[in-house]
């Protein structure tokens, strides 16, 4: 028996998200269907629905749901009917990354998350009309009124706190703490430098205003955005429109250099001026990503001094535990996510991507 839900789905790259009537599977031995009650939205999500990614369309994306449980496969041991959970990614618990507590590294991520459209066996989650969707994004494709759900994607959360205050923990959120407190590690007196304020941005900039780093800046060229920045534990703020940013940060740091940079723009350029502002055994962490095949070139001699470039996704976050960790941090207002969220009824889903074109909304989260 298949399951009818309502899905925004995108029929070819570069088209609007349109809602329209499709079936779920049924559940196969670990998975789940999750009524969805909000659900955020992702430049990747964009990134995808422009033709960016070769992720098979007509398709349905999403990958910052949360809902509750209602029903779960046989072999589902984690989660039951009724519980409260965040969305994230998927992976296959099995290979070396997953066994050592870093999921986002699976072997096999790129095609269970953000390529296949369909489960690791081929088959398909989602279909219209008998005809098969490409599905199965990030093991949750949540822009629908329900999904199916890998269990490695499920994390029970406290009931108490509002799925539509958490949602964006999944994927940018977990992305930018996880930047700052597992790459990064800031320890006393440090200094984080954050390119690009953002929902990742000032993701990063929360996280490290909750570590010893006594220096905080934030990079962008909106000044509501940097404004925010500062109200969210920024110490300083640079306008990279206005300010010649090497100088600017080598100001800041009395020319000793970062100790952290996070890049989140996917700009090469505003990434080689981050490694270029690194001090000494300094660290940038890439977070943004541009287009495929993209390159960028660095001063070799530059990277000597004992500087490192990590790359970063979804935070190298071990979901299970990280997640409620970020839940009861905003449960007790310490992690104030409610100051970048943006909520829009589903139906409402192309004007919350114009808003976050323009940059009106910085994370807008649909609700259902």
């Amino acid at each position: 028996m298949s399951i009818p839900t309502r899905a925004a789905v995108v029929e070819s790259g570069g088209a609007p998200f349109t809602l329209a009537d499709v079936e779920l599977d049924e559940p196969g031995p670990r998975e789940a269907v999750v009524r969805m009650v909000a659900t955020g939205l992702c430049h990747t999500d964009l990134g995808v629905a422009s033709g960016g990614l070769p992720f098979p369309l007509p398709g349905v994306l999403g990958h910052e749901g949360a809902g509750v449980v209602e029903a779960v496969g046989p072999a589902v041991t984690g989660v039951a009917p009724g519980d409260h959970v965040v969305l994230s990614f998927t992976s296959c618990g099995a290979c070396r990354n997953c066994d050592g507590g870093h999921p986002a590294y699976c072997a096999t991520w790129l095609p269970l998350n953000l390529i296949g459209g369909r489960r690791a066996d081929g088959s398909s989650t989602i279909s219209r009309g008998g005809e098969p969707l490409g599905g199965h994004f990030f093991g949750q494709s949540s822009f629908a009124e329900r999904a199916l759900v890998d269990e490695r994607s499920l994390v029970k959360v406290d009931p108490e706190v509002p799925l539509t205050s958490i949602a964006p923990l999944g994927c940018g959120v977990q992305t930018g703490v996880g930047a700052v407190w597992n790459v990064l590690k800031p320890v006393t007196g440090s200094t984080v430098v954050v390119l690009g304020a953002g929902a990742v941005g000032l993701s990063a900039v929360m996280a490290a205003a909750l570590t010893p780093a006594t220096t905080v800046v934030a990079v962008d060229r909106v000044g509501e955005r940097l404004a925010l920045a500062r109200e969210l534990g920024a110490t300083h703020v640079v306008n990279a429109g206005d300010d010649d940013l090497g100088k600017a940060l080598a100001e800041i740091t009395g020319g000793q250099g970062a100790d952290g940079v996070v890049e989140t723009t996917g700009n090469v350029g505003v990434l080689r001026q981050g490694v270029d502002a690194l001090g000494a055994r300094g660290t940038l962490v890439v977070v943004g990503a541009p287009p495929f095949g993209t390159e960028v070139a660095l001063d070799v001699n530059g990277l000597l001094g004992g500087k490192r470039v990590v790359g970063l996704t979804l935070g190298d976050a071990e979901t299970q535990s990280f997640i409620p960790a970020l839940v009861r941090l905003v449960k007790e207002g310490r992690l104030p996510l409610h100051r970048l969220i943006s909520t829009y009824a589903f139906a409402d889903i192309d004007q919350a991507v114009r808003d976050m074109g323009t940059g009106k909304a910085i994370k807008p989260v649909l609700t259902f």
